[in-house]
């Protein structure tokens, strides 16, 4: 509803400022030639992360000074505190870094975010800039045609730096001009009201571009062309970091509550450091000039004395904020609750972590492991057991034969419930997923884990239709009936027992050739059932319709065993490793595990 609102009203501003000044609409078509290459660098670098990004920012997680080094790294890089705190954001709440390692990282990008004002200052008022823009910018489009997509994030980016130098001379330009005609120090304004004023303006100038680089190269410019006051300056950069919140809160919107935390985390930290910033200017601005004086920056050099003063108030904000860092956590976790856990509901998918393949993948993974887990409940309770006493048995047969007393539930509303929901979260998100511009190899590993969740699926609509005469011949003795079906019930059993162990294991010590075994026992098991049915109604042990009913149940039974050993060998077996590829070539087709089974049989 807000941007409804703000679109026409920002619209007819510029066009009000278009009618009034020429000059303006340089300085508005600099802005929009910035924010442009803002978002081609934002675009170029998604295009890298394809791992090495991803894995870096797993790694840099694992302790506070790390997070935030890599904050104040992946800024300075992107010079975008905006892609950083979506990239956290995404990636907390696909559940790869802990909170705390999250918020490091917006405290470090604050400070990164400041090597973009010495840029402007140092380089980009003093120098043509525009003639690097125009080989940058012809350079990268060709670059962004290529078919790799590496090329392609290489043009992005190097087109994206093009657009920010061209944005950078227009608004410079504009401000020089602009100055002939009007002079905007008119509207200086001094003392705390005026901190207060410019600061506001600052932070709604950075809500409307989305981007405090954008905000702060537009202040620079205009305080090197002598439009605003030094004063006002500052108030207008402190403004800039609280308004750069406003990405983070959008970006927490689509996310689950670890990355609505970390939005609360940065508003927190930014208006924080604001605070402090307004209320200590003047001490502030003394140091400034010390660090100024020592540097050797002229005296009169405000634009690059404003570098200056932004690094040192995002240093002081973070120097404050470290050692309340850990009550700042157990605040966030106060205010924003974690959820009860609603099984029916996906936990990982959201709009939040398809931003990124690394997360893409890992999130899917997560969700197709939780619908497992639902699955593995499902059938345990279809087929009358416990999952606990199940998984702590020594003796999984005697363990069955004493499990007799049926599980009270409605196994169809279960699986309305908790299969069928997720699954059909599992199959949106994999179809979106696979719409974007991916990795061929990335996709395929979706594809193959949609196929894991189907299996899964399967399985549990097979042990669905076995129930019913599973309960009737197993909740009391009724002979040679119970064994066979108690034998079915034993080898589902055993299955899951046995994906468990997969699970538990470390995975290079798992291993595909495991897998065939089971296949051949599933398949050997089938053919040895068949044959004792026929031996059964030959002595009469069961009637022809029980028999028959049987036989269907077991189809059922065996077709979920296939389903879910598939299933563990989609999700559980690296495809990837040596020793993998060696497990390929003594891997048995579908005729080998046949011949076999029917040898042993």
């Amino acid at each position: 509803m807000m941007k409804k609102l703000l679109v026409p009203v920002i619209v007819v501003i510029l066009l009000f400022g278009f009618w009034i000044s020429p000059n303006f609409q340089e300085i508005s078509a600099g802005v929009a030639i910035f924010l442009f290459g803002m978002l081609m660098l934002e675009d170029g670098f998604r295009l890298f992360s394809g791992g090495f990004l991803e894995n870096l920012l797993e790694r840099a997680t694992r302790s506070v000074p790390r997070a935030i080094s890599f904050g104040i790294l992946s800024t300075t890089i992107m010079q975008s505190s905006s892609l950083v705190s979506v990239i956290t954001i995404s990636f907390l709440s696909a559940g790869l870094i802990s909170l705390l390692g999250g918020v490091g990282i917006i405290f470090g990008a604050n400070i990164g975010t400041t090597t973009g004002a010495w840029l402007v200052a140092g380089f980009g008022m003093k120098v043509k800039i525009s003639a690097y823009a125009l080989p940058m910018l012809a350079i990268g489009i060709v670059l962004v045609f290529q078919r790799s997509k590496y090329m392609r994030g290489a043009g992005y980016v190097l087109a994206g730096v093009g657009f920010l130098f061209l944005g950078i001379h227009y608004m410079k330009e504009g401000f020089e001009a602009f100055k002939d005609q009007f002079d905007l120090t008119r509207l200086a304004m001094t003392g705390f009201v005026g901190l207060i004023v410019y600061a506001l303006v600052g932070a709604l100038a950075t809500v409307v571009m989305q981007s405090s680089h954008a905000t702060m190269v537009l202040i620079i410019t205009a305080l090197a062309s002598g439009q605003i006051s030094y004063e006002n300056a500052l108030a207008l950069a402190i403004g800039a970091n609280i308004g750069t919140t406003i990405t983070a809160i959008l970006g927490a919107l689509s996310a689950n509550f670890q990355g609505k935390r970390l939005a609360l985390a940065h508003l927190i930290f930014n208006v924080t450091t604001a605070g402090v910033a307004l209320v200590f200017i003047s001490p502030l601005k003394m140091a400034v000039d010390q660090i100024s004086m020592m540097v050797g920056i002229a005296d009169g050099d405000y634009a690059l004395k404003l570098a200056v003063f932004h690094t040192i108030f995002n240093l002081v904000g973070v120097v404050l904020m470290l050692p309340a860092l850990r009550p700042l956590i157990r605040l966030l976790e106060r205010t924003i609750v974690e959820p009860v856990p609603d099984l029916s509901q996906p936990k990982f998918l959201s709009e939040a972590v398809d931003e990124f393949p690394a997360t893409i993948e890992i999130a899917l993974r997560k969700e197709v492991k939780h619908l497992y887990d639902n699955a593995v409940e499902l059938i345990s309770h279809g087929l009358n057991l416990h999952r606990h006493e199940l998984f702590a048995s020594q003796d999984i047969a005697a363990t069955v034969a004493a499990s007799r007393t049926p599980v009270d539930f409605d196994i169809d509303e279960r699986y309305e419930q908790r299969v069928k929901t997720l699954y059909s979260a599992i199959v949106e998100f994999a179809t979106r997923a696979r719409a974007k511009d991916l990795p061929p190899d990335l996709a395929e590993r979706i594809f193959t884990l949609r196929d894991v969740s189907e299996r899964i699926v399967r399985a549990v609509k097979a042990v669905k239709h076995l129930r019913r005469n599973a309960t009737t011949y197993t909740a009391r003795r009724r002979g040679a009936v119970t064994d066979i079906y108690n034998e079915l019930r034993t080898e589902i059993a055993r299955i899951l027992v046995e994906i468990r162990k997969l699970d538990l294991a470390d995975p290079e010590e798992r291993s595909s050739l495991w897998l065939d075994q089971e296949r051949i026992q599933i398949e050997s098991d089938c053919d040895s059932t068949n044959r004792r049915i026929e031996s059964l109604i030959r002595d009469n042990s069961i009637s022809a319709r029980v028999a028959t009913s049987f036989l269907n149940d077991s189809g059922y039974a065996y077709s979920a065993m296939r389903d879910l050993i598939e299933a563990a060998r989609a999700y559980y077996i690296e495809s990837d490793t040596a020793m993998a590829e060696v497990e390929r070539i003594l891997a048995l087709d579908e005729e080998e595990v046949q011949q076999i089974a029917s040898e042993n049989a």
